[in-house]
């Protein structure tokens, strides 16, 4: 997030200091070209009032003299023009004046002279111009104007000062540059602090965890007023939750008595009852007890699970050793085996520490259910990684498995045995919070079908914890 702030940020710096530089950079290459100008324009005007003199007295030799010697000095040459436009002095031989004339096409600035009008200053000259600068000053003046002396004013030397200077301008506009660069790096992270509080707080509510509390000091005021919010919006959350489980565990408990009272009384009724309906009736009495007993039950495991809150890398060997011993003991109570065969090294991204109620969850079903002889629990790694319960029993039909995730779904063949039709529901629910997913597919395949499978797929855990 700060990367991408900087990125928005410094680039805007630099536009705004480029936004002072360059016109200032104009502006001295423009005062340059000026100050050239005047200093060309007075040196013209000189040589103007020579050549007006060594014109009437017909004297040219001071005048060449004095015109060959600035050439020498500064590299400019100088020319007198006649009203007709022939050369009748210079710097230099008259064949090679000419042909610089011709070259830089100055008959224009020529032409204004001679009409006795002073030529308009020059555009701004940049450093990668190559055209000499044609200064002609008219000699006279009005109806008195006998001529007009053309200086030809290389222009590199102006255009390396210039060039220069916008080297000293972008020295120095790498101070303030640096001062915003200095600036952007604490303001951004000013701002985005509070930012990547509330983003990881976001992140563990989704994982589960609400009692997560972001601290508000730092930031700006509006991002204070957000972590605030936040904070009051999940303790509102947490209380709801807490309010709302245990209201669940508090009313199965309080529950718990008064029905065991109506059980016992509605078992002691047997020795009073005389005829087959009313034994009938006391009978259905009875299972319907032992049934509301069990939705209790159902009610406080759910509770349990639903407790279940974040994720953690787990160690799925390390589930499975504490609970295979119970799982064969309750399946020798029924007649069938229970195998188990996964990797020793094998981590996923589970729900804090449910992974083991969710299995419980799945061999329970398993065992009850399936009325067949064999459970196996298996585990594959990849990513995600396949933890299956599978079973040989007698297995759902394809369209019973798509609602069997619904809460209190049972299937019309299991109305008689115990359970709630909660247990998938809720195992789904905790999965797709940690991130995975659970799959209802065949199971163990045997002479009489395919069994059902109950596939759990869970996040990797690409570096495991003690692995470093």
């Amino acid at each position: 997030m700060l990367r991408r702030l900087l990125s928005i940020l410094l680039p805007a710096a630099f536009v705004l200091v480029a936004a002072i530089v360059v016109p200032l950079g104009a502006v001295i290459a423009g005062q340059r070209t000026q100050e050239v100008y005047v200093d060309r324009l007075g040196d013209a005007g000189r040589f103007s009032a020579l050549a007006r003199t060594a014109l009437e007295t017909e004297r040219r030799d001071a005048l060449e003299q004095e015109m060959r010697r600035y050439e020498q000095l500064y590299g400019i040459p100088v020319i007198v023009v006649a009203p007709d436009g022939e050369i009748v002095a210079g710097s230099a031989g008259i064949v090679r004046l000419r042909g610089e004339l011709e070259r830089l096409d100055a008959p224009v600035a020529i032409t204004s002279a001679l009409a006795g009008e002073r030529p308009e200053p020059p555009s701004t000259v940049w450093p990668w111009d190559t055209d000499p600068l044609v200064i002609a000053e008219p000699i006279g003046r009005d109806s008195e104007v006998v001529g007009a002396v053309v200086l030809v004013s290389p222009t590199e030397r102006l255009g390396a000062g210039t060039l220069g200077a916008w080297g000293w301008l972008a020295l120095a506009s790498l101070l303030p540059l640096a001062l915003l660069v200095w600036a952007v790096m604490p303001l951004s992270r000013w701002v985005l602090r509070p930012i990547g509080r509330l983003d990881a707080a976001t992140s563990a509510v989704t994982a589960g965890d609400l009692n997560v509390h972001v601290d508000a000091e730092g930031g700006p005021p509006e991002l204070r007023r957000l972590t605030d919010s936040f904070n009051t919006m999940v303790e509102v959350v947490r209380r709801a939750l807490e309010r709302q489980r245990s209201f669940v565990s508090e009313a199965s408990h309080q529950l718990r008595n008064p029905l065991a009272s109506l059980r016992l009384a509605v078992e002691n009724l047997a020795p009073y009852l005389r005829t087959d309906e009313a034994r009938e009736a006391h009978d259905i009495a009875v299972e319907e007890t032992k049934a509301m007993n069990r939705m209790l039950n159902s009610l406080l495991a759910a509770t349990r699970l639903e407790s279940v809150t974040g994720t953690e890398a787990t160690l799925i060997t390390e589930v499975l050793d504490t609970r295979v011993e119970r799982w064969r003991a309750l399946g020798g109570e029924r007649g069938l085996t229970v195998a188990v065969d996964v990797p020793r090294d094998l981590w996923v991204r589970a729900p804090a520490g449910g992974l083991g109620s969710i299995l419980d969850e799945l061999v329970s079903n398993a065992l009850r259910l399936s009325q067949g002889t064999r459970v196996e629990i298996r585990a594959h790694g990849g990513d995600p990684v396949r933890i299956e319960v599978l079973d040989d029993g007698g297995g759902l039909p394809e369209e019973e498995r798509a609602a069997a995730t619904g809460r209190f779904w049972r299937s019309p063949r299991h109305q008689n045995i115990e359970g709630t039709g909660m247990g998938l529901a809720i195992v789904a629910g905790l999965l797709e919070e940690a991130g995975g997913r659970l799959l209802l597919t065949d199971g163990l395949r045997h002479d009489g079908g395919t069994g059902f499978g109950a596939v759990l797929l869970l996040p990797a855990v690409a570096d495991p914890p003690g692995t470093d």
